[in-house]
């Protein structure tokens, strides 16, 4: 009787265990294609990476490399599966560039483009190796530069005229001339303690519209009774639009907090549907103290805000089919981030789904946006983490199911 119970269990558990195999494999295969801190290839990656059109990833570590300064490196796929890296430049304080927290764009020319400490750095590619050039040394943000058609760059860049900040135009001519384009706290915001903002930490984003969108860690409105930011504001979501003069003007789309569920302190940028709709994510606050996920809407009226999700994320980015990704730097089972995706419904709502769980021996404190390549895989890049003594690793999750 026990012999036949058995036989009947064995059938039942060979389907479940297809079925937790099969569904592993619809949410995605994870891998690390390198791991950093052995050696001189760099610790610490906390920039999104760059991909061309040969799919080699590019990105920065901010520290490690042969004078613990950071490198530039390149991760280029072989035919055998694997993934080799290729150290473009290894930063050093003394001669341009120093510990880059941000990651790195390309232009057409195959030139790298980042910013380093207080320096906003061009990598050459050449028949001895990349050569380094510096573009401008006033202090920026941490995150990624913007840029356009002509080659020109894009950035928080310097104190600005009233000493709150700045987004600046660097203009690809002989000496890289830069342009203010706003700056930050002008004499109307300051009557009522910047209402237009303060600290632009963040990246830049094009809208549809030829607009600049961004946010900034403090200014807004004043009036709310934040114990966390006090009369300086808790920062805002604007926009600035070119005139037809050259000047550009700005518009702030949204203060923190406007309720309590929103949250407050906005570290990063915001993106843009193909609609004109913003969406972007604060780190604190909210009704459960972890930030929030938000949509702006334009509407008649002014923009509305919509909260997608409790708790908030790094940089967002869109696939294809309009689902939303992003990292978080902490929690999951293990405490050491995620990787989710949040899906539209019909109903309206958004379905958030947790694509992977970092349990530090794979990656621990991913700070970056994820990137996509033309088949769909996604790749990003954690602080901390990864198999042995390592200290961040490059990873790969394949969002098609993997051959059986």
């Amino acid at each position: 009787m026990r012999q036949t119970q058995a036989r009947r269990r064995t059938p039942l558990l060979l389907v479940f265990m297809m079925l937790a195999l099969l569904s592993s494999a619809l949410a995605g295969q994870y891998r690390i294609l390198h791991a950093f801190g052995t050696g001189e290839d760099g610790a610490g990656v906390w920039g999104s990476l760059a991909i061309d059109e040969h799919g080699n990833l590019y990105g920065t570590t901010e520290g490690g490399g042969g004078t613990c300064c950071g490198i530039a490196f390149q991760l280029t796929p072989q035919p055998d599966g694997r993934w080799t890296e290729n150290i473009l430049y290894d930063f050093n304080c003394k001669v341009g560039g120093c510990q880059p927290f941000a990651g790195l764009v390309a232009d057409p020319a195959g030139n790298l483009y980042g910013m380093a400490n207080t320096d906003v750095f061009e990598l050459t590619p050449g028949q001895s190796g990349w050569t380094i050039s510096v573009l401008n040394d006033q202090q920026g943000g941490t995150e990624s530069l913007l840029l356009d058609q002509a080659g020109n760059l894009y950035a928080s860049l310097g104190a600005g005229e009233y000493n709150q900040g700045a987004i600046s135009e660097l203009v690809k001519d002989q000496n890289w001339t830069e342009n203010w384009l706003y700056s930050f706290c002008s004499e109307n915001s300051r009557q009522r303690r910047c209402m237009d903002g303060t600290d632009a930490l963040s990246a830049l984003t094009w809208g549809p519209d030829g607009a600049l969108y961004g946010t900034t860690k403090h200014g807004g409105n004043p009036q709310y009774n934040s114990p966390n930011c006090g009369i300086i504001g808790c920062g805002v979501v604007y926009q600035l639009s070119p005139q037809a003069d050259g000047t550009w003007k700005e518009n702030v789309l949204h203060s923190f907090p406007a309720f309590e569920s929103d949250g407050y302190t906005l570290f990063d940028s915001v993106i843009l549907d193909k609609s004109g709709n913003v969406y972007g994510a604060t780190a604190q606050g909210g009704t459960k103290n972890c930030g929030s996920i938000f949509k702006l809407t334009h509407e008649v009226t002014g923009w509305k805000e919509t909260i997608l999700h409790e708790c908030g994320s790094n940089n967002l980015i869109f696939d294809a089919n309009g689902n939303l990704w992003g990292t978080t730097p902490g929690g999951g089972k293990y405490g050491y981030g995620t990787v989710f995706e949040l899906s539209p419904q019909k109903s309206g709502k958004w379905k958030y789904t947790v694509v992977h769980q970092f349990n530090g021996a794979d990656g621990a404190s991913p700070n970056a946006a994820v990137t996509f390549d033309e088949q769909g895989n996604l790749y990003g890049t954690t602080v901390l983490g990864g198999p042995g003594n390592s200290v961040g690793v490059v990873f790969e999750i394949t969002t098609t199911p993997s051959p059986q």
